[in-house]
């Protein structure tokens, strides 16, 4: 029945082979089972019930992708996406933690429909890609200031904005120690190096007495705080279209890199590098969407972390559907989630920023029509706290820029309705 489902001969793999791949991939993501209670407990949500939801999201999007599309790609809540959606939409812009899920709701049915007709493979195509580098470098500075405010690291300044917390605070050592062990474990090739280094200082900070210890197994929490609480009505209102577009074109971005990344890795890729099932794979993760809003949490995406699995073998949708089967298996540590402190889940959001700011190697810094709307992408997300402004002065700069000089070859019809967009949104057009 495997071979038949999966092709196993056909992908020169076995299915022994394709459970320790999923195991590996599982270890170098679970720390999101951590990681996203925390950052969504923020907007006032309930940490039991997101663990629940993010466990729940991450079982079906993972399981979908290995029936769907026959990927080895893990799918769970998105990095940058959580952050976007508490730090942006609910503590910034004042939105509920319910509206904000429906815009949540509302982009994946978007990305639904695009898939279905297949313009998503389209908008893909329209971006740069030296913008869609900009784009994932800038959520990756995002990602690294809150990790730091989180940390204790970087703290208010009224004269200068920020600047340097109290280093001697045991939440701001125990940071800088977690990241350095993450660092360190990761330069090793150890398997979970986030997983590994988050329990080790959450275990460390609970023998010292920093933080409490609430225990290791238990039943699973209850959802019902966060299933089915969106507020869709409240999200069709027109103030946050910026928001919905902003959840549409990082996922597209984001899911789009990442599947041509791992599946390059593992080879599956057609002699023109063209992804020969982006229909199905891209179907898979809107659908994993989907559920993920209606279950409670923020978007659910593809994750770069499959790639530890292809390295160890790695080829078919079985690979994704152990680690869906893994993290159905992870609704019984609830309490083990509830022990972890925010102070050692911050470093792990600056690690996956370091991973996603080295997009910027990518870019031809000489070229200073693609080097500047790059620069402004990358700096303006986290120096105006917004990924939405991110993505607007990145598209307006680019477009103008490549007007300006006549290099027309650069842009397309998508750019250009994009640019008039955004410049309607940023009211430039009212003053």
């Amino acid at each position: 029945m495997l071979e038949k489902l999966f092709k196993l001969t056909e992908h020169r793999t076995t299915v022994r082979t394709e459970i320790v791949a999923g195991l590996t991939t599982f270890l170098a993501m679970a720390y999101i089972l951590f990681v996203n209670p925390n950052i969504l407990g923020y907007t006032g949500m309930d940490k039991g019930s997101v663990f629940v939801a993010t466990c729940l999201a991450a079982a079906i999007g993972s399981i979908l992708m290995g029936v769907i599309a026959n990927y080895p790609i893990a799918l769970a809540p998105g990095m940058g996406l959580n952050t976007f959606f508490t730090y942006t939409v609910v503590l910034h812009m004042g939105y509920t933690w319910q509206i904000a899920l429906g815009s949540v709701f509302l982009s994946a049915m978007i990305l639904f429909t695009l898939s279905i007709l297949k313009i998503r493979e389209w908008m893909i195509t329209s971006i740069p890609l030296p913008l869609r580098s900009g784009i994932s470098a800038g959520i990756g500075l995002f990602l690294a200031i809150t990790a730091l405010q989180n940390a204790g690291i970087v703290v208010d300044n009224s004269a200068t904005l920020i600047g340097l917390g109290d280093l001697t605070r045991p939440n701001s050592l125990f940071a800088i120690l977690c990241f350095i062990v993450i660092v360190v474990l990761e330069a090793r090739r150890v398997p979970g190096a986030v997983l590994i280094s988050i329990l080790a200082i959450t275990f460390l900070s609970i023998t010292v007495g920093i933080s409490s210890f609430s225990g290791f197994i238990s039943m699973p929490p209850s959802i019902v705080p966060t299933f089915l609480q969106l507020d869709i009505c409240s999200a069709l209102d027109i103030s946050l279209v910026s928001v919905i577009v902003a959840f549409l074109f990082v996922d597209v971005f984001d899911n789009s890199g990442t599947l041509i990344g791992v599946l390059t890795r593992a080879g599956l890729v057609d002699e023109q590098g063209k992804i020969p099932k982006m229909g199905k794979a891209l179907l898979a993760d809107s659908t994993a969407a989907l559920f993920g809003s209606l279950l409670g949490t923020s978007t659910t995406t593809s994750y770069i972390e499959s790639v530890a699995g292809v390295s160890a073998g790695g080829r078919t949708g079985l690979t994704a559907i152990i680690v869906g089967i893994l993290f159905l298996l992870s609704l019984f540590f609830a309490p083990l989630a509830s022990s972890v402190p925010a102070f050692a889940t911050a470093p792990a959001m600056l690690f996956v920023a370091v991973l996603m700011i080295s997009e910027l190697a990518e870019i031809d810094w000489k070229d200073i029509t693609v080097s500047a709307p790059v620069t402004i992408t990358a700096l303006a997300m986290p120096l105006t706290y917004s990924i939405v402004n991110g993505i607007a002065f990145g598209i307006i700069t680019w477009t103008l820029v490549k007007l300006l000089t006549g290099l027309y070859r650069d842009l397309n019809a998508t750019l250009m309705i994009l640019s008039m967009l955004f410049i309607i949104k940023l009211g430039w057009l009212h003053t």
